[in-house]
């Protein structure tokens, strides 16, 4: 016994040796690589474009499989030691930057041994575009700018790998070697890469155009870059013809000149204006802007600037104001510290103007007292800007007011020296001609009504010395006015409405404003407004259908009505009133009556509530639903013989059971000349619903078209017709995909009934050899169908631009209706094969998908099969098997790998009862998957 256990235990620990493996890992690229080479320690290096996509693969061997991390050590100071590993065998990043550069490890490990690592350094490539600042040995370069002076060009650029420079004076390289007055070196702690080129005591073939060119002689493609510096005499000067403010009345000729001082070359004059373009009737001619006939509108910051490139631009700016005045407001306010309501004698009284002017600073207010002009005293106190008001406000103070103070105040507002006409407002001052205003609501106006679509006024009467006007808004802040305002403004206090709808149905607010009256509490009222509408009825349109001699309720529902209160209900069939029937008494209408061949119509509700009246209407009969044609079933075939071929025509019946009992149908034929060959009654056994019906059509003649009708019969009444058009082109293609071999190979323009899903980033698109870009890529995709034709047609992607990473592209198949929910004596769901060629040729190949969409009450999506990568240059099939529950598609899903070496082709489906058989695969590579639903 001891030996058994012996022997059994140095078996274990021989098998525990033989089937684990240390884990062992290499390192691929794929990606978009420049170069990859060897260094001198056995290190990969990987040379990439900044911006290109890199994609590595950690290759690891090992039993168990090993689990694969991928870490970073820095690649700059930037960018520290990545924190987040990557647990994949593929590490992608898309548009690599340059702090991404650095060496990258890929760890693999499975428990047995130690851990393998290898690591490959990415070098990232790039060229920005070089900078050139301009610097001299003065710093007053108001004189003769450059002249006699030493000047120095610095360049700098940031690059990898270090960039070469080239200074050229035009298009000619400049030699420090042949030319003693340049000297070209490397300032020491420059950040980036720089060069200079020193200028010593300018000479006049010094004034030229010079370009600093950077160059990574062109690794990784990278193209090389410059920048240009003119260098001239003097830089720009300019003087404004008028001063940085300028104020002008409307309708005059305004002209702003821009007079160049200075600058050599000779600088350009542009006008701009801020925010805003030049007005339409600017003209802009030598540095001179004119403006015609000027408005308010044309007010705002004009700028000029001149450049010659050298320097900095000159720059002027002119703030130009139209004088404008609006609307010239007043308010009284009583001694607000004896908080009053009332003007009393002895108390302080303050009238304030306020006018909406531009400029609003220099508005010029005077005050009158009975046509005198006010001056300062103890007991009159002129304020040209009031603190306490809005600015621009200008107030007149009564101290301690007299009975010699009654009198009639004017405010007069105006531009001294201006066209623009002043504006004045009268306020007689005395104990009876200034009261505090009264509101109210008028007898009966509290609730206002008006039918939906009418006009309305609503009114709030407002007394009082002077009388304010009326402001008015929804009581609900949240809501705005019919204008679309917050406020509307009344003088009388009327709120006109027009075409009232319900949505303003609701509490509106009066009150008094707070200017041209007295400067109080505001008085305030509500008015309710009731929109009178029509009953909202349910359902507006509904299509009843019921067997005969059987009892049919309808009922109208009242969802809203304004006033609620229903005045009268009127049924109708066929337009004539209904005597023989009784409306049930309720509050949601309903007539119920037997259902027989003579009172079959069109039955109509009439609800009124006194404002308007709408209708339910119900169109009742005993006419069979429409049967449905199934365009795309399994098994339409198509039978040939000679020149004619014959058809399975298949439908369905809708809600068989709704009416009386179907006891056939009637078929029409006709082909497309309008010639009628036949129409025939089929006699079938009551449907049920959503199962498959057929009929053969044989005779057909090649290559006609022909049109089919087909309509349900019942004991009384015949349903419509129903029609679908049968080309000899669907048959041929229906018969190739559902007859014989039950494959789909492409090859009609109908795809056999597969279509593209709306919902995806771009489509499937359909295609052979002879129709192929000419340039397209030799290195992804297939150049021919599956059975290697040139004429033969496939569906495939196409990964070029302006697809991106992740785009997904859906081809669903026709759907099948499964008919026999059980396989044989109980054997559970009868199985399925879905069969197909796919084609998954490049570098950047992304994944193909194989989803099962079962139809039921909602849709249920399942992955039945799924591929990854690169699968070589030829077609391999997949075979696989399902049970679905009920009627079905198959969804081919493509996802877009990480670049353009990526097309994914397939060929040859079929979808076939029963199980998959081996011997249809044509080649080793054919996978099985099994999935019950």
């Amino acid at each position: 016994a001891l030996e058994t256990v012996f022997l059994s235990l140095t078996l274990c620990l021989f098998f525990l040796c033989v089937d684990t493996a240390p884990a062992n890992a290499k390192i691929v690229h794929e990606g978009q690589a420049c170069v990859v080479k060897d260094d001198n320690i056995s290190e990969r290096i990987y040379t990439i474009r900044e911006g290109d996509h890199l994609v590595l693969k950690c290759l690891v061997k090992g039993h168990p499989l090993p689990q694969v991390r991928w870490t970073k050590t820095a690649g700059s100071a930037s960018d520290k030691f990545q924190e987040t590993s990557i647990y994949n065998e593929t590490l992608i990043i898309e548009g690599i930057q340059r702090v991404q550069g650095g060496r990258y490890y890929c760890k693999a490990d499975n428990g047995v041994g130690v851990a393998a690592i290898k690591s490959i350094r990415v070098d990232v490539q790039y060229l920005d575009k070089p900078v050139l600042t301009v610097h001299q040995t003065i710093s007053d370069v108001r004189g003769s700018y450059y002249q006699e002076k030493t000047v120095f060009l610095r360049c700098t650029v940031n690059s990898n790998p270090p960039a070469r420079f080239i200074w050229k004076r035009g298009t000619t390289p400049i030699e420090q070697s042949k030319d003693q007055g340049v000297d070209i070196y490397e300032p020491l702690y420059t950040q980036g890469e720089t060069k200079v080129l020193k200028l010593k005591n300018l000479r006049l073939k010094d004034f030229a155009n010079y370009t600093c060119q950077v160059s990574v002689r062109n690794v990784c493609e990278i193209p090389d870059s410059s920048v240009t510096f003119l260098l001239t005499i003097a830089p720009p000067a300019l003087r404004l013809s008028v001063n940085e403010s300028l104020v002008v009345d409307p309708g005059k000729d305004v002209t702003l000149s821009c007079e160049v001082t200075a600058g050599l070359p000779k600088p350009t004059v542009i006008w701009s204006r801020y925010l805003n373009p030049l007005p339409r009737n600017s003209l802009v001619r030598n540095g001179t802007l004119e403006l015609r006939s000027v408005t308010s509108a044309d007010s705002g910051f004009y700028n000029c600037t001149a450049a010659n490139n050298v320097g900095n631009p000159a720059k002027r700016n002119v703030n130009l104001l139209v004088r404008s005045m609006g609307n010239l407001t007043f308010q009284i306010t009583p001694d607000s510290n004896k908080d009053s309501e009332n003007i009393q004698m002895g108390r302080d009284l303050k009238l304030s103007c306020h006018v909406d002017a531009q400029p609003q600073d220099k508005v010029n207010y005077m005050w009158y007292q009975n046509e005198v002009l006010i001056y300062n005293s103890d007991s009159l106190i002129v304020l040209h800007s009031d603190p306490d008001m809005a600015p621009g406000t200008s107030s007149l103070e009564i101290i301690d007011m007299k009975f010699r103070d009654q009198a009639t105040y004017s405010c007069v507002a105006n531009f001294p020296g201006s066209t623009v006409p002043e504006l004045r407002v009268d306020v007689n001052i005395t104990q009876n001609s200034v009261t505090p205003p009264i509101l109210t609501v008028p007898e009966g106006g509290q609730v206002v009504s008006v039918r939906e679509g009418g006009t309305t006024d609503l009114v709030c009467l407002v007394d009082g010395k002077p009388r304010p006007p009326v402001l008015w808004s929804r009581a609900d802040k949240d809501l705005a006015m019919p204008t679309g305002e917050w406020a509307v403004e009344t003088h009388d206090g009327r709120l006109h409405l027009t075409n009232v709808t319900r949505d303003l149905m609701g509490a509106y607010r009066c009150q008094t404003a707070p200017y041209n009256g007295l400067n109080i509490k505001p008085r305030q009222a509500q008015v309710q407004l009731n929109v009178q509408y029509a009953p909202v009825l349910d359902p507006v349109f509904q299509d009843v259908r019921s067997p005969n001699y059987q009892f049919v309720t309808l009922r109208c529902i009242i969802q809203k009505s304004n006033p609620p209160r229903i005045a009268s209900v009127r049924w109708t069939r066929n337009g004539e009133p209904l005597t023989s029937l009784t409306p049930h008494p309720q509050e949601n209408p309903q007539l119920k009556f037997k259902l027989d061949p003579s009172n079959n119509g069109t039955y109509k509700c009439h609800v009124s509530n006194g404002v308007g009246s709408s209708t339910c209407t119900f169109n009742i009969s005993s006419r069979p639903y429409n049967a449905e044609f199934y365009f795309d079933t399994p098994n339409p075939i198509c039978n040939l013989k000679g020149n004619n071929f014959s058809y399975n025509l298949q439908w369905t019946q809708s809600e068989p059971a709704a009416t009386d009992r179907i006891i056939g149908y009637w078929v029409n034929v006709r082909n497309m000349n309008q010639m009628n060959l036949f129409s025939k009654q089929i006699d079938t056994k009551e449907p049920v619903k959503g199962s498959l019906m057929s009929y053969i059509l044989t005779d057909l003649k090649i290559p006609l078209s022909y049109e089919i009708r087909l309509a349900p019969i019942t004991t009384y009444s015949t349903g419509d017709y129903v029609s679908r058009t049968i080309k000899y082109t669907e048959c041929k293609n229906l018969r190739r995909f559902h007859a014989g071999n039950h494959v789909c190979g492409f090859e009609d323009k109908h795809i056999c009934g597969f279509s593209q899903d709306r919902g995806d980033n771009f489509d499937w698109t359909r295609q052979n050899h002879l129709t192929q870009n000419p340039k397209r890529s030799s290195n992804t995709g297939t150049e021919m169908d599956r059975s290697g034709t040139k004429e033969g047609c496939y569906m495939y992607i196409e990964a070029s631009r302006p697809r991106v990473l992740g785009d997904t592209a859906r081809l669903l198949s026709p759907l099948y209706n499964v008919t026999a929910a059980r396989g044989p004596k109980g054997s559970g769901r009868l199985p399925y094969c879905i069969s197909f060629f796919y084609h998954m040729k490049g570098k950047q190949i992304g994944t193909l998908d194989v989803w099962l969409r079962v139809k039921s009450i909602a849709s249920v999506d399942t992955k039945v099969w799924s591929l990854i990568g690169n699968q070589g240059p030829d077609w391999n099939q997949a075979n696989i098997i399902v049970n679905p529950s009920g009627p079905f598609q198959v969804v081919f899903q493509a996802i877009r790998g990480s670049g353009y070496e990526g097309d994914i082709a397939i060929d040859d489906v079929s979808v076939t009862k029963g199980k998959c058989k081996q011997e249809n695969s044509v080649s080793n590579t054919g996978m099985y998957v099994t999935i019950l639903l």
